[in-house]
């Protein structure tokens, strides 16, 4: 998806930050919405949709956190955080609350901009010849369209854990290593703190998908951890 398709929904109550994330968005070529707070977005939703959703976590009223957890309930939209928050913690926080990515302020314009074409990039993904659909006990996976089913119900995926399942399943019965999902999902990076806080996040994303697709995700049987390596899916 291109910067000229995507609708961006800013959420921030600062509101020289919000003017100042607009200008450099529509100058990027995205068409750009902005809310002051919490309650403003959710009207916002209710009546428009977005591609992608930029959320400070920092906001009086209903924080970020809290914002995403309720949306995740019945949207998949795309969320990037913005957090003043730099500390592991927060950030695993972040995307256990169904977060796709997250920012830590102050932040370069550019960095920004690359976070969100990542996320943007990551559906749809090029796929491998592969069957049509793999099971794994009751469920069902189209992977044509990314789409996990239980019997006649549609499961909601996050952005973040459809281009997970998708890359997994194109490799199917073969481990993929953490490395490889870093730079699958572009959550790469150079710096040794960032790449070792880039793999906690996995395994935090890794979790939240097994508790979506395991009976016991404490013993998981079809999201296998392949010790040394990273992690590998195995269908019926």
């Amino acid at each position: 998806m291109s910067s000229q398709e995507s609708h961006v929904l800013i959420v921030d109550d600062d509101e020289r930050i919000r003017a100042l994330l607009g200008r450099f968005l529509r100058k990027n070529g995205f068409m750009v919405t902005m809310a002051r707070d919490a309650a403003q977005a959710r009207r916002l939703l209710a009546g428009l949709e977005f591609d992608l959703i930029v959320l400070d976590v920092m906001m009086p009223g209903e924080d970020g956190i809290s914002l995403t957890r309720a949306l995740r309930e019945r949207l998949d939209t795309p969320i990037l955080l913005l957090t003043a928050r730099g500390e592991i913690e927060d950030r695993i926080a972040g995307l256990e609350s169904g977060a796709d990515d997250y920012l830590s302020k102050p932040f370069e314009p550019r960095e920004l901009l690359l976070r969100i074409g990542a996320i943007l990039r990551r559906v749809p993904v090029a796929e491998m010849a592969q069957p049509k659909f793999l099971t794994m006990g009751n469920l069902r996976y189209d992977t044509d369209k990314g789409e996990l089913w239980q019997g006649d119900a549609l499961l909601r995926l996050t952005g973040t854990e459809q281009a997970l399942l998708r890359r997994l399943a194109a490799s199917h019965g073969q481990p993929v290593s953490r490395t490889e999902l870093i730079d699958d999902l572009g959550r790469g990076s150079g710096n040794a703190d960032e790449s070792e806080n880039s793999e906690r996040a996995i395994d935090v994303q890794i979790t939240r998908l097994r508790r979506k697709i395991e009976t016991d995700p404490k013993e998981p049987r079809f999201l296998q951890t392949i010790r040394g390596t990273g992690y590998m899916l195995v269908v019926d």
